[in-house]
C-alpha cells in the first residue's frame, strides 16, 4: 500500500453507503487501513453486525468504524443525518433488482443519488464525492453486440429504450436486466447533471466496474448478486447459458479505484471505467481445472465468446500504480483463487 499526498487528511470521516456489499466492504477495509474513519450506511443493522462484531471489530472498538441506519435509499432526506461531519462520500449502495417494472426501479435509484448529492451540498465538510456506476451505464454488454469503444460521453441508451418497452418484453428475464442497466444509466446521468448545474464545493468522480470477482469478506459476497465461480465449481450449467462473455475486475482493484478517486487531488470529473480482463466462463473453468486437477468439471460451453469493446484506461492504471503500488490489474486467476478460498470456507463439501 502506498500513501501519496491526499486531498483529505488521515482520521477524516469517510461515508460509505451500502457498506455490507462486496465492493463497499473492501472499500471500507482499504480506507480503514489507510487511517481514515469510516461511517458505513446499511439497510439493516442486525444483518450488518458482522462488519463491527467480526471482520472490522478492532476498528469498531477503537471508534474508527461506525454504522448508520439508512433503510430506504430513495427516501427524501435519507442521508441527512449520516452525512454529518463527513469529509468524503463514496456512494456505492443501489437498489439491486432485476424486476421488470421500470417505474419500481429507475426512479428510486435516481432519487437515491440525487438525495445524497443534495445532502452533500448542504454539508460544508464534504470535499469529495464518488459514485459507483457500472459498465452497463456506458455500453450494452449483451451477447452479439457490435464492437464499440467507450469514451467519456458513451451511454447505454438501448437499455433505457428496452426498459420502457411494452410487453411481452416486460415479462422476460432479459427485460429485467435492461431495467437494471437503465437504472445505472439514468442515475449516473443524474450525477453529472447535478455537478454541471450546481458546481458543488466538492469534487465529483464516478467509478464504473465491470464484473466483480475476488475475495469474499462474508458468505453473502459469494451469493449476491450472482455466484459466478461457485456455480461453475458446483457444476451449475445455467451460468454459461446466461452469460456468454464478461470483463472481469478484481474487487480489490475496484475498491482501490474508489479510494484513489476520493483522495487524489487531481481527480475531479473523472469517469473511471474499471475493467480488467476480457474473459468468459470457459476461461474460468480452465483456471478451476488447473486449481483442482483431481475434480471432474463440466465440459466447456459452446456459446462462449469475447466482448469486442474497449476503453481508455491510462488514468485508471496510473491511479492503481500511485495509490496501490501495483502495475496493471489483478489477474483473473488470482481473483478466482481468492474467491475459491471463500467457497471452500463457507460451503464445505459433504
Amino acid at each position: 500500500m502506498t500513501n501519496p499526498q491526499a486531498s483529505i487528511s488521515k482520521c477524516s470521516l469517510v461515508l460509505i453507503t451500502g457498506a455490507t456489499g462486496h465492493i463497499a466492504a473492501h472499500t471500507v477495509k482499504q480506507f480503514l487501513e489507510r487511517g481514515y474513519r469510516v461511517r458505513g450506511t446499511v439497510r439493516d443493522l442486525q444483518s450488518a453486525a458482522w462488519l463491527v462484531e467480526d471482520v472490522f471489530k478492532a476498528y469498531a472498538d477503537s471508534g474508527f468504524l461506525e454504522l448508520a441506519h439508512v433503510p430506504d435509499l430513495g427516501a427524501e432526506h435519507a442521508f441527512d443525518h449520516a452525512i454529518k461531519g463527513a469529509s468524503a462520500i463514496v456512494h456505492i449502495a443501489s437498489i439491486l433488482t432485476f424486476a421488470g417494472d421500470p417505474s419500481q426501479v429507475i426512479p428510486p435509484v435516481v432519487r437515491g443519488v440525487t438525495s445524497i448529492l443534495e445532502a452533500a451540498r448542504a454539508e460544508p465538510s464534504v470535499k469529495s464525492f464518488v459514485y459507483t456506476s457500472s459498465i452497463a451505464a456506458a455500453v450494452d454488454i449483451g451477447p452479439g453486440m457490435a464492437a464499440a469503444h467507450v469514451g467519456r460521453d458513451s451511454w447505454n441508451d438501448r437499455a433505457v429504450k428496452l426498459a420502457y418497452a411494452p410487453p411481452p418484453a416486460g415479462a422476460s428475464f432479459d427485460h429485467g436486466h435492461a431495467v437494471y442497466q437503465a437504472s445505472k444509466v439514468e442515475a449516473e446521468k443524474a450525477v453529472w447533471a447535478f455537478a454541471e448545474k450546481n458546481k458543488p464545493h466538492f469534487t465529483v468522480n464516478v467509478v464504473s466496474p465491470s464484473t466483480v470477482l475476488g475475495e469474499a469478506l462474508t458468505k453473502r459476497h459469494l451469493q449476491n448478486p450472482y455466484p459466478w465461480i461457485k456455480n461453475l465449481y458446483d457444476g451449475d450449467e445455467s451460468v454459461g447459458a446466461l452469460f456468454q462473455a464478461i470483463i472481469h475486475i478484481d474487487v480489490k482493484d475496484a475498491a482501490l479505484l474508489h479510494v484513489a478517486a476520493t483522495l487524489d487531488p487531481a481527480c475531479d470529473g473523472s469517469r473511471l471505467q474499471a475493467w480488467g480482463e476480457h474473459c468468459n466462463m470457459n476461461d474460468i473453468l480452465a483456471i478451476l481445472r488447473r486449481m483442482y486437477p483431481g475434480r471432474k468439471f463440466m465440459d466447456d460451453f459452446s456459446n462462449q465468446t469475447q466482448l469486442d469493446i474497449t476503453t481508455e484506461r491510462d488514468e485508471q492504471l496510473a491511479l492503481l500504480r500511485k495509490w496501490g503500488g501495483q502495475e496493471g490489474w489483478r489477474a483473473l486467476e488470482r481473483s478466482v483463487a481468492d474467491e475459491m478460498n471463500g467457497v471452500k470456507k463457507w460451503f464445505p463439501e459433504i
